[in-house]
């Protein structure tokens, strides 16, 4: 069972957050201050960190990022901020941090980023080596760039083939529009904008052929999810 630490000053938050990873199935440990979630870390195995980026008590989450990096700890952290600005962003991942979610959040955002995480840790060796990406009939060639679905190749733009690279990659989870927006555009979702449904309809359009059952699905709510129709 994946452990997952949190280290969250904010009470009500830190026992939100605990309660929204328990219920995913993940076991969970709070700490709520730097310096005791820091020694935490050092003493006891995690699979994954989900660290505030303020906390009280002399040590901040950038600190306890820097020295857990500087004792060799790779576990994969992910960091919880009201700093939202893209210097900040910068920041906690130039200090190590595996991923960066802004306050406020939607848990299921949060599973969702957690789950990326633990996948990308449990990756074997090999699998960097990977050339295809397959579900069911659907192809992608990461060397030729090209995509099949049976028979049939489907002409993608480079946008649209980093987003169906992105869902394959992924297939059988819940992918958010933040995290598709920051893979694809490589910066932060704005929700003004509507710039992730016009090429997700038209991925759609040439993913899921006309008598063919569908591949791609929109997950009220949480953003769209890659699956085999069998």
């Amino acid at each position: 069972m994946t452990h997952v630490l949190v280290v969250e000053d904010d009470l009500p938050t830190c026992r939100e957050i605990e309660a929204a990873l328990s219920d995913h199935g993940f076991t969970v440990s709070c700490v709520n201050n730097g310096r005791d979630g820091l020694l935490k870390a050092l003493s006891e195995p995690f699979d994954l960190i989900v660290l505030d980026r303020m906390l009280p008590g002399g040590l901040d989450g950038l600190g306890v990022l820097t020295s857990l990096r500087a004792a060799s700890v790779t576990t994969p952290v992910l960091i919880l901020s009201a700093l939202s600005a893209l210097d900040e962003r910068v920041r906690g991942l130039r200090a190590g941090g595996d991923d960066y979610l802004t306050k406020p959040f939607e848990f299921i955002e949060l599973t969702a980023r957690l789950d990326a995480l633990n996948r990308r840790r449990n990756k074997v060796p090999t699998q960097a080596r990977e050339t295809r990406l397959r579900v069911a009939s659907l192809e992608v060639d990461l060397l030729s760039r090209t995509v099949r679905r049976g028979e049939r190749v489907i002409d993608l733009v480079p946008r649209e083939y980093a987003l169906l690279e992105h869902l394959i990659r992924n297939a059988g989870q819940v992918v958010t529009r933040t995290m598709l927006f920051e893979a694809v555009w490589n910066y932060s979702y704005d929700e003004r904008t509507n710039v992730i449904e016009v090429h997700m309809s038209r991925l759609r359009r040439k993913i899921d052929g006309e008598g063919e059952l569908p591949m791609i699905h929109t997950i009220r709510g949480a953003g769209y999810v890659l699956r085999s129709p069998e």
